[in-house]
């Protein structure tokens, strides 16, 4: 087990070498670049700018070397943490993106606790229970979840919050602790206002766990060693608990690994519907504003969380499932 460890840790180097070739090929796909775009929005506003600044801008930026020298100097600061300057933001990327990588990591794993916890008990009542009450309402529950969008619940939520409470619900901190430097304060203010991101976000993800963890196990529960577990005298609850429920657990596990970055670029319209200062919005707009750094960057981030979540939801399907464990140990 060790040894696989080891193999898939040493593997993701060259994974990742890969991945930041590509992604940088293609953000530099479009026509043109950072200054084209610049000058563009210039021109909207009568303001021309001459062939010699236009040349000392991109000598600035850079962008008068070749491709692979663009790439080769982005790539080599990784290892010293340098991710490069933003074209746009007239910063270092590091100092851009610390305080939304970490705001994203709090709200996605608070999502996925908020998700696990509540849809898995949920989905086991649901497939124990199934064809009753409890499951003809779960699943109509379950069904609203994933076909209402988490934008238009954004907005119900805010809507709500301010007509009836009189409260603002947008953002993740209050007004006087927006700049503010980290403090015990600050950390409770986040708190108080983490509930209405993670209820927006989660709601899909958990209608759609609930859903496939009581087809899971309504399968597990059809099975041979189930029927026999009973016919020993074993009780209904340590049956449940001990295989179908474990054994039921593994496709949600092996989704650990799209599940982190899917919650970071798969909810920019919901980031930004409630005013959230998390890596989403500023991708979205890199991207359109082709800041090849900035945009390369959270490309890589979401790659490198991806395959890290790749190798999490596989060394938890060893724990959860014994099959994996033995497979392992055999070869």
């Amino acid at each position: 087990m060790i040894a696989y460890v080891v193999t898939r840790i040493l593997s993701i180097l060259p994974m990742l070498f890969l991945i930041s070739l590509v992604a940088f090929l293609l953000i530099q796909l479009p026509p043109g670049d950072f200054l084209t775009a610049y000058i563009a929005q210039t021109g909207t506003t009568d303001e021309l700018l001459d062939d010699a600044v236009v040349e000392m801008l991109r000598r600035q930026y850079g962008l008068d070397r070749p491709l692979h020298v663009q790439y080769l100097t982005w790539a080599a600061g990784f290892f010293r943490g340098d991710f490069g300057y933003s074209f746009e933001w007239g910063k270092p990327v590091a100092d851009l993106i610390g305080d939304r990588l970490f705001l994203t990591m709090v709200i996605s794993m608070s999502t996925i606790m908020f998700t696990w916890i509540l849809a898995i008990p949920v989905g086991v009542l649901s497939a124990v229970k199934q064809y009753s009450v409890a499951d003809h309402v779960l699943t109509v529950i379950g069904f609203l979840g994933l076909a209402i969008p988490n934008f238009l619940l954004a907005l119900v939520l805010m809507y709500g919050a301010f007509r009836f409470f009189g409260m603002s619900v947008g953002g993740l901190f209050s007004p006087e602790f927006v700049e503010a430097p980290w403090s015990l304060a600050r950390v409770r203010d986040l708190i108080a206002h983490l509930w209405i991101p993670i209820i927006v976000i989660g709601t899909s993800g958990t209608a759609s766990i609930i859903r496939i963890m009581r087809g899971n196990l309504l399968d597990e529960l059809r099975k041979q060693y189930v029927i026999t577990a009973r016919a020993k005298g074993l009780g209904d609850i340590y049956i449940l608990f001990k295989y179908p429920v474990r054994v039921a657990l593994n496709p949600l596990v092996s989704s650990i690994a799209w599940l982190f970055p899917s919650l970071i670029s798969g909810t920019t319209i919901t980031a930004v519907v409630l005013s959230l200062p998390t890596s989403g919005p500023m991708l979205l707009r890199s991207l359109l504003s082709q800041d090849m750094y900035l945009a390369g960057t959270f490309v890589m981030m979401l790659a490198f969380m991806t395959v890290i979540g790749t190798l999490v939801s596989d060394l938890l399907l060893a724990w959860v499932d014994p099959r994996i464990r033995f497979e392992a140990r055999s070869r």
